[in-house]
C-alpha cells in the first residue's frame, strides 16, 4: 500500500512538473513575466525563489499541498493591474504565435518526456515474456487460422505494413492490440517448434465483433498469454487442489482424457469446468518428483461477472521462458518517438470511439486504477515503472491537447479562433465556454472513478 502511494505521488509529481515546465520555459524564451510556477493547489507546503534568474523574471516556486494538478502564473492585466513599464512582458499584449507556443509548450513537454523515457527502457533493456505461444482459445481466430502451442512468432505486422521483428510476447500483444482497434488485420510469421519451419499466418482481426481492449478481446483473438509450464504454484488451505492433496510443483500431464502441454490451457480448463453446472470430478494425472501419480479433483465453481466458473485454489502455470530486449541509442531513441506516436493514435481513436458510442465508458480509468498501476509496475523494477511513467505522460499531454476548454487544447482553439477571425473570443462566450469545459471535464472525472471502484467491487 504505501509503495502504491509513494509511486502514484511520485509519478504525478513528476509529470505535472514536466508540464509546467514547458508552459514556463516557452513563457520565459519568449519574454513573458512568469510570477509563479506550482506543482499542486491548496495550502504551501514549499516555496522557494531563486536569486539567479533571467532580466525581468521575479518567479516564486511553489509545491502545494494536493498534488492533483499545477499552474503557471504568468503577468496579465486581465488579472491585475500590470505596471506600465512591464507591459510588454504580459501574456496578454503577446502576439496569437507566442501566447499558442506557451500554451502547447506543455503537452509537448510530456510527449518530449515520454519518448525520452521510452527511450531509457530500450537502453537499459527489460525482461519480457518470449512470444512462444500457448494453445490458443477454443474457437478462436488464432485457433482458426492454424496457430498452436508452442508457435514462435518471429515477426508481424499490420496488414500492408512490412514485417517487423517481435522482440517479446508484449511486442506481439501491441501489435495486435492496434490491429484490432483499427479494424486491420495482422500478419504473422510463425515458426514451428517441433521442426523449426516458418510460415505466415494472417488474423482477420477485421472481423472482431468485440473490440473494447479488455481480456475478452484477447480471448476472442485467441492469444492469451505466452507458454507456460503446466505446474502448481502455491496452493491455498481449503481449496479444490489442497482437498485433492496437490502440492506446488506438481505438474500436472493430463485432465481426464486431454493432455496438458500448457498452463493456460489448464487454466481455461478449470474456468470451464463450471461452465454447465457443478464441475465433474476427474483423474489428473501429474509428476511429482520425477513420480507419475494420479489424484482425483473436482473444482470449486464461483460466481465471476455474473457468470460461473471453476478454481481450484492454486496458482497455475510456471513463469514463462523470458528474453532480455534492449536496443542501442540511435535505435532506442527511434523506437521511443514510434512508441509515443503509436500511443497517441490509438488514445485519440478510442476517445473518438467513446464520443460516438462505438466504444464503452467503462475503459475510462480514474485515479485508483493509475495508483494501482503505478505500484504494480514501480514493484516490478525500474525500467517498468518508467515505462508507466511514459504511457501515462502521453495520456496526459494527449489529454490536454484535446479542444476541450479549461484545457490547453481548449485555449488553442480560442487562438484559432482569433487566427481565422481577427477578433479574440469574447467575455461571456470564454466563460461560458469554460463552464461547459469544466462540465465536461468533471463527468469524465466522475465515470472514470465509478469504473475504477465498480472494477473493484466486482
Amino acid at each position: 500500500m504505501l509503495m502504491t502511494l509513494l509511486a502514484f505521488v511520485v509519478a504525478l509529481g513528476v509529470l505535472i512538473a514536466i508540464h509546467e515546465w514547458g508552459h514556463y520555459r516557452m513563457a520565459v524564451a519568449r519574454g513573458v513575466k512568469v510570477l509563479r510556477f506550482s506543482v499542486g493547489f491548496g495550502k504551501t507546503i514549499a516555496r522557494f525563489k531563486p536569486k539567479k534568474q533571467r532580466p525581468g523574471q521575479d518567479t516564486e516556486f511553489v509545491i502545494g499541498a494536493i498534488p492533483f494538478g499545477g499552474y503557471v502564473k504568468m503577468l496579465d492585466e486581465r488579472e491585475g493591474e500590470v505596471p506600465e513599464a512591464d507591459r510588454p512582458m504580459a501574456f496578454n499584449t503577446q502576439p496569437l504565435s507566442t501566447r499558442a507556443l506557451i500554451v502547447a509548450a506543455g503537452p509537448v513537454a510530456n510527449l518530449i518526456l515520454a519518448v525520452l523515457l521510452y527511450a531509457v527502457v530500450n537502453w537499459v533493456g527489460v525482461d519480457e515474456p518470449r512470444a512462444l505461444l500457448s494453445p490458443p482459445v477454443a474457437g478462436s481466430l488464432a485457433q482458426s487460422a492454424g496457430l498452436q502451442g508452442g508457435d514462435l512468432v518471429r515477426s508481424a505486422a499490420l496488414a500492408g505494413d512490412d514485417l517487423e521483428p517481435v522482440a517479446s510476447f508484449e511486442t506481439l500483444r501491441w501489435v495486435l492490440t492496434r490491429g484490432a482497434l483499427n479494424a486491420q488485420d495482422v500478419q504473422l510469421e510463425v515458426v514451428r517448434g517441433d521442426n523449426g519451419t516458418s510460415r505466415e499466418v494472417r488474423l482477420p482481426l477485421s472481423s472482431l465483433a468485440h473490440r473494447d481492449p479488455d481480456a475478452q478481446l484477447f480471448r476472442a483473438i485467441g492469444i492469451v498469454s505466452p507458454l507456460t509450464e503446466p505446474v502448481l504454484g502455491e496452493v491455498m488451505a481449503g481449496g479444490a487442489a489442497a482437498r485433492a492433496g496437490l502440492r506446488e510443483g506438481d505438474r500436472v500431464v493430463r485432465v481426464g482424457d486431454t493432455a496438458v502441454a500448457d498452463g493456460q490451457q489448464l487454466r481455461e480448463w478449470i474456468r470451464a469446468s463450471a461452465r454447465d453446472g457443478a464441475p465433474a470430478e476427474l483423474a489428473w494425472q501429474i509428476v511429482r518428483d520425477g513420480r507419475p501419480m494420479t489424484v482425483q479433483v473436482r473444482p470449486d465453481a464461483v460466481d465471476d461477472k455474473g457468470g460461473r466458473i471453476g478454481r481450484v485454489g492454486a496458482f497455475v502455470g510456471s513463469a514463462p521462458a523470458m528474453v532480455t530486449v534492449r536496443q542501442g541509442p540511435i535505435e532506442g531513441l527511434w523506437s521511443g518517438a514510434v512508441r509515443v506516436w503509436e500511443v497517441s493514435t490509438l488514445s485519440l481513436r478510442l476517445l473518438g470511439r467513446m464520443v460516438t458510442g462505438d466504444l464503452s465508458l467503462k475503459n475510462l480509468s480514474g485515479p485508483i486504477a493509475i495508483a494501482d498501476y503505478a505500484g504494480k509496475s514501480a514493484a516490478l523494477g525500474l525500467t517498468y515503472y518508467l515505462g508507466f511513467l511514459a504511457f501515462i505522460s502521453v495520456s496526459l499531454g494527449v489529454l490536454n491537447l484535446l479542444p476541450v476548454p479549461v484545457l490547453d487544447g481548449g485555449h488553442l482553439m480560442y487562438y484559432l479562433w482569433e487566427a481565422v477571425t481577427g477578433k479574440a473570443v469574447e467575455g461571456k462566450w470564454l466563460e461560458r465556454l469554460q463552464y461547459v469545459g469544466m462540465f465536461l471535464l468533471l463527468s469524465m472525472m466522475a465515470i472514470a472513478m465509478f469504473n475504477d471502484i465498480t472494477q473493484r467491487l466486482g
